[in-house]
Formats: C-alpha cells, sequence, structure tokens
C-alpha cells in the first residue's frame, strides 16, 4: 500500500528539498545527455550502474554542491532513466525521454536511516520533519519527497494485509461516460464533477495573468504559484471524486465489469478531448485494477466491440440502438 502526505518544512529544510530535487534533475539530464551521445555514436546504451560510476568520476568532482544532498538522489534518478528507456524500447507505450525543467514536476529519493514517530518524519540530511496527520506506525525503507505548487509531499509504500470486505452483491456492470461519470446497472448514477470545465475560466485568467508578468520578476514566481495551485485544486477533484467511486466498488461488489476504452483513440476527437481527459478514464481502470486486489473483489474487462448495447438482457435478443435512444426496448416484448 502507498501514503501521501504533505509536509510541513521550515525555510532551511525547504532549501534542501530544492537542492536534492535539483542534483535529481542534473543527474538525469547529465545521464539523458549521454546516453543520447552513445546512441549517435552507435555505441551500447549505459547502464544506470555505468552512468553512476561515470557521475562520480566526472562530474562530481566538478560540482561540489553534490555533496551538500543524499547520494540516493542522482543514483535513483539514473534508475529512472534507465527505466524511461526500457519503456520507451521494450514496452513501447511511453515516448523519448525528455529532459526535465526546473520548476517541473520536482521530486528526489531519500533510503536509510528513515524513522516515524507520531506526526514526524526523520529523513537523512534533512532531520526531523512535521507532517499534517498521524503517520502509520512503520518504518519505510526509502520515501519520495515531491513538489506540487509551492507545497512539498512524501510518499511511501508498505505491506499491509489485503482486508477483505463483505460484499453486497455479485456483479455490476458500469459504463463510463462524459455527462455522468458512471452508470451502474443497478441504476446508481455518479454525476461527473467535470473539475477542470468548472475551472477553465479561471485557469485561463490566470495563464494571461502570467503571460503579463516579466520573465525573471518575483511577481511573475507569483503568479506561476497561483496557476499551479489552480491546477492542483483541479487534479485533487478529479482524484477525490475518482477514489471514492472505485473504493465504493472494490468494496462492495464481488465482481465488477467496465469496457475496454480506447482512450488515445478518443482523445484524438479535438471537440471532445478536454471533456474526455476531465473524466479521468485511465486513472479509473488503474485504481479499480489495484483496489480489487485489495478487497477482494474481480475485475472482468469486456471487450470494446462487444455490442452490449444492442442485445436484450433477457433473450438475447440483437438490434440496432440509435445513439440519442438512452432505453433499450426490445421488440420480442409483447
Amino acid at each position: 500500500m502507498s501514503f501521501k502526505t504533505e509536509l510541513k518544512p521550515n525555510n532551511k529544510q525547504e532549501t534542501l528539498f530544492a537542492k536534492h530535487a535539483g542534483v535529481a534533475r542534473h543527474a538525469y539530464n547529465w545521464g539523458l545527455a549521454t546516453c543520447f551521445q552513445a546512441l549517435e555514436k552507435g555505441e551500447k546504451l549505459p547502464t544506470a550502474i555505468d552512468l553512476h560510476k561515470k557521475l562520480v568520476a566526472e562530474v562530481k568532482s566538478i560540482y561540489s554542491w553534490y555533496y551538500e544532498v543524499s547520494k540516493s538522489a542522482p543514483q535513483q534518478a539514473l534508475r529512472n532513466l534507465s527505466t524511461a528507456f526500457k519503456n520507451w524500447w521494450v514496452h513501447k507505450h511511453t515516448k523519448r525521454p525528455r529532459f526535465k525543467k526546473k520548476g517541473h514536476h520536482d521530486s528526489f529519493y531519500l533510503e536509510g536511516s528513515i524513522k516515524i514517530s507520531g506526526n514526524r518524519f526523520k529523513l537523512p540530511r534533512i532531520g526531523w520533519i512535521n507532517v499534517h496527520e498521524n503517520l502509520p506506525l512503520i518504518t519505510p525503507k526509502n520515501v519520495t519527497i515531491s513538489r506540487h505548487a509551492d507545497r512539498w509531499f512524501i510518499s511511501f509504500r508498505y505491506e499491509l494485509d489485503k482486508p477483505n470486505t463483505p460484499k453486497i452483491q455479485g456483479r455490476i456492470g458500469v459504463d463510463i461516460g462524459i455527462n455522468s461519470l458512471a452508470t451502474c446497472s443497478d441504476g446508481t448514477v455518479i454525476e461527473n464533477r467535470k473539475a477542470y470545465r468548472k475551472n477553465k475560466r479561471k485557469l485561463a485568467r490566470l495563464q494571461r495573468n502570467l503571460a503579463r508578468k516579466q520573465k525573471g520578476s518575483k511577481n511573475r514566481k507569483k503568479a506561476q504559484v497561483k496557476l499551479a495551485r489552480q491546477h492542483k485544486k483541479v487534479v485533487q477533484i478529479r482524484k477525490d471524486t475518482i477514489h471514492k467511486l472505485t473504493s465504493w466498488l472494490a468494496k462492495n461488489q464481488s465482481e465488477i465489469v467496465i469496457e475496454n476504452l480506447n482512450v488515445s483513440g478518443m482523445l484524438k476527437n479535438h471537440r471532445l478531448a478536454n471533456a474526455v481527459e476531465d473524466c479521468g478514464f485511465f486513472e479509473f481502470r488503474r485504481q479499480l485494477e489495484y483496489k480489487t486486489e485489495w478487497y477482494g473483489s474481480k475485475l472482468i474487462i469486456a471487450d470494446r466491440f462487444y455490442p452490449s448495447s444492442q442485445l436484450c438482457s433477457n433473450c438475447q435478443n440483437k438490434q440496432k440502438m440509435q445513439l440519442s435512444k438512452r432505453v433499450y426496448e426490445c421488440e420480442n416484448r409483447s
């Protein structure tokens, strides 16, 4: 199970966080440039271990600020780079790795002497730091610290017994859509909160305000933080809705049937792309996959070409149904 919460760092700790994130970003970009050079020369792609040995020999001696942070931050950055190349070449489900930018998805990895006491963490090179809630009574081996807008978050994983819950009913079909986020076969309808659509005008206003600020000025940094906070709010609303829906389904239903949607194909329709992204279809399926394992339920993925909306649930009679119709009326019914 994974756990994520917001940190309450002081000014000194925020500076250390920024240094760790900067070193991790520098190591990643240096490793990426080194890999591209090797590919251009027709050489074998270096592994994460090869890159780290070269980093220690050639880079650390030049940039002394590498020694001001934990060594695990650049090491994990190079491991992430190796994983990015595998996803691009072997699994072929991601794009070519790109260079990281300062202020975009800043994060770093820590391992070593990590302790938890009440609502406090003890981190290597950082010291004791407070959080906003009580923490589980465990000792994580490693943590990841990330920044969203102007706030820092910590996340880690730990083992947890699977909490099998009593189920209300056997099987339920879930049809996810745009107007209603989910329509269940038992008649339950979950409304779509449409977080992006409701905040679209405010985001546009904040974006225009940012564009008017002079680059490098303090007012521009303030405008960037405001825009990032609003984007974070949209993401949190969407995740909160999906988490509540998927948890309710996995806890209370023995079998959950969803359709294998072609999300990438739906995003190519520019009239529907924003609405589809606002629903979080991929995140909905991802959460269901691991939550059904947690709570002892089963997830069934229906083929996208199966004509479920053209079949009668009683006699399996097949007939064409227009998109404008919402209720199936079987021809065989008297």
